[in-house]
């Protein structure tokens, strides 16, 4: 097989993938609030490219419809396509996409709910069934046995892969077997020739096994931003210890360490229960002209905008409140997927 390219996300991108999130699932009890949000991040989107929205059914995609309408999306640049989901989080359930022999693939990996954490049978199927409804275009489908969750990769575009040990290499996800063949598989697949591993580090609320989009992202190949909590924030600041040690030891393919930029985090933010969510920074989505980053009515969401602001100079830095949408446990990176341009 032809070896793939997996392009940064800074790169030129054709479209973003949503699931939009319903009532037939966690979201019930937040939905307005949550949709409201939704909004807000789909406009932010489509003033700058196309969106493709998997709805639930038929008279859900009405109702999306009506709400994007109603927010100003050009629907020039809008697909509503119906494809059933227990959630909302395409990252992980959504197209991988590469670029081989002059085409774009999208490699459809496996999605079982976080190590079968959760329900996940009709996530699964999102990508194929896009797919075979014409909403992601010219794109080919490729379907693969093992489970990789696109949260949980980092690329700088110049062959570095950067994951997390915990996640990756969980054997809820993946049995020992096949998970080695999914690491000799990745050069092949995403065209990456080193892969730099994170094992340290977590995100209170975080029930994904450490996503690395929650902990350290790349902003070009020389810079890393990553999560670093308040000596104040001592369960947080004790959950991340040694994080930032360890991408510290990180070396680039020159031998030269990353510049890091710290992000701070949120002052704790809990649902109805008691339970502390996953609020952080570092899940910002990067597109065409800007970076829009997640904000949760906090005071450090202006040091978090004005630190991406110095990352991505070239770029609009655009806040999109999330407050509700962290309530189940994710944030804009990981409710989204972008498709890369065609080379």
């Amino acid at each position: 097989m032809t070896p793939g390219y997996l392009p940064p996300e800074w790169a030129p991108q054709a479209a973003v993938v949503l699931t939009w999130p319903h009532a037939h699932g966690d979201w019930a009890d937040t939905l307005g609030e949550t949709e409201t949000e939704f909004v807000g991040f789909a406009a932010a989107i489509a003033a700058r490219e196309p969106l493709i929205v998997a709805c639930h059914d038929a008279a859900h995609r009405r109702h999306v419809a009506e709400r994007l309408t109603h927010a100003s999306v050009p629907q020039a640049r809008l697909t509503l396509a119906i494809a059933p989901s227990n959630d909302v989080w395409v990252r992980d359930h959504g197209p991988l996409t590469v670029l081989r022999d002059g085409w774009r693939v999208a490699l459809d990996f496996r999605f079982d709910g976080w190590g079968g954490k959760y329900r996940a049978e009709l996530d699964n199927t999102v990508t194929a069934v896009l797919a075979g409804q014409g909403a992601l275009g010219t794109l080919g489908l490729e379907a693969l046995p093992w489970v990789l969750e696109g949260g949980n990769i980092e690329v700088d575009g110049q062959g570095t892969l950067l994951a997390t040990r915990p996640c990756l290499m969980s054997q809820t996800r993946n049995d020992p077997a096949a998970a080695q063949a999914l690491l000799a598989a990745l050069p092949t697949l995403l065209g990456v020739t080193r892969l730099l591993w994170v094992d340290r580090g977590d995100v209170l609320g975080d029930d994904t096994d450490g996503h690395i989009d929650t902990l350290a992202r790349f902003c070009d190949p020389h810079t890393l931003a990553y999560t670093c909590a308040d000596t104040a924030d001592r369960a947080q600041h004790a959950a991340l210890d040694g994080l930032e040690e360890q991408l510290r030891a990180l070396r680039r393919a020159d031998g030269r360490p990353y510049q890091l930029v710290p992000l701070p985090v949120p002052a704790p933010l809990y649902d109805a229960d008691g339970r502390r969510l996953p609020a952080n920074y570092a899940n910002f989505l990067i597109v065409n002209g800007a970076v829009l980053v997640p904000t949760y009515g906090d005071a450090n969401d202006a040091t978090a905008l004005a630190r991406l602001g110095d990352c991505f100079p070239d770029r609009a830095i655009v806040p999109v409140p999330a407050r509700a949408i962290v309530g189940q446990n994710g944030s804009l990176h990981c409710a989204s997927m972008q498709i890369p341009a065609a080379p």
